[in-house]
């Protein structure tokens, strides 16, 4: 074997595992989907061991390629990082990709992210809003924001958020015929429900209520379509506390009652264990943690519009 390191080679082999595609990294390294092939080939048959195992679009490490990812990876994440300090390349963009939900992105990441565009102008964000399973620690994603306890097994996980799940609706929808003074008062109206049609019965058991209407109505599977429904006056809906702030401040949204409901879920950024600690991904995360903190914890319990009762728990 030749003594002389085959750093190209090595290179486009660990973004071709990061990504699980030659064509991704094609992309990433600018150069042709041929161009990777021939490089992962080469250090194949210089390595006399098979690396991936081809399907007809992606590929997957074989046991000998995770062994050699492991090592390679966080050398070249220190170099990157090296690089991105050195003098001189200032003024290069680097890219964070980061993977959260539609609802999430939409609801509150989205409306910020220009803020933190002005305080890290070399980073430039793409949002990832795709729902399959990732592992931080061989994907293309560089950064997530998932919505669980916080148990992610080989990454760093740090909380930033609990929502509390609360009833809203629109303040066209309250009658002063039926007043929302405790939470079976809930009942009198349309329910706008999750995909599935878990958190009314749930909310209202906390409170001592088994009732079957719990589960009736339109069920959404996405919260931003959640809050639309109930903006657009079709029910009431049970919602985190996060994703209508700014519609409760606007007059859009109304809390049906002030009766909360804390979850024992939260928000977390998360990453691979050992990138933790890169620049890029320890400002974003940094910035999200502020941000959070900065907004306001309380929700406005709005006054209904003339005509209308909006009745809070007394």
């Amino acid at each position: 074997m030749s003594k002389s390191l085959p750093l190209a080679a090595l290179h486009t082999f660990v973004e071709v595992a990061k990504l699980g595609s030659m064509k991704r990294a094609a992309e990433a390294l600018y150069v042709s989907p041929g161009a990777i092939s021939q490089q992962i080939k080469n250090l194949e048959d210089r390595l006399a061991v098979r690396l991936f195992t081809r399907t007809n679009r992606e590929v997957e490490l074989t046991d000998a390629g995770r062994a050699l990812f492991d090592r390679l990876s966080p050398l070249f994440e220190e170099v990157e990082e090296i690089w991105s300090n050195a003098p001189g390349t200032s003024g290069r963009l680097t890219r964070l990709t980061v993977s959260t939900t539609a609802s999430f992105a939409s609801a509150w990441l989205v409306p910020r992210l220009g803020q933190f565009k002005a305080l890290h102008a070399g980073i430039e964000v793409a949002i990832d809003t795709s729902q399959r399973v990732l592992d931080l620690r061989r994907e293309y994603v560089d950064v997530a924001i998932r919505h669980g306890l916080g148990d992610y097994p080989g990454h760093d996980a740090v909380k930033i958020w609990a929502p509390e799940m609360i009833p809203v609706c629109s303040p066209a929808l309250l009658s002063t015929d039926k007043p929302i003074t405790r939470p079976e008062h809930c009942l009198a109206y349309p329910l706008l429900q999750d995909l599935d049609r878990a958190d009314w019965a749930l909310w209202l058991r906390a409170q001592g209520i088994d009732d079957k209407r719990a589960q009736r109505g339109t069920s959404f599977s996405d919260e931003s379509l959640l809050v639309k429904a109930a903006i657009a006056g079709q029910g009431i809906a049970l919602v985190r506390d996060i994703y209508v702030r700014d519609e409760i401040a606007a007059g859009q949204l109304v809390r049906a009652l002030n009766l909360p409901w804390p979850t024992q879920f939260a928000y977390y950024v998360v990453c691979s264990a050992q990138r933790k600690d890169e620049w890029r991904i320890a400002a974003f995360r940094d910035w999200v943690r502020k941000e959070m903190e900065n907004d306001s914890l309380e929700i406005p319990i709005n006054s209904a519009s003339p005509g209308r009762a909006l009745a809070a728990n007394r």
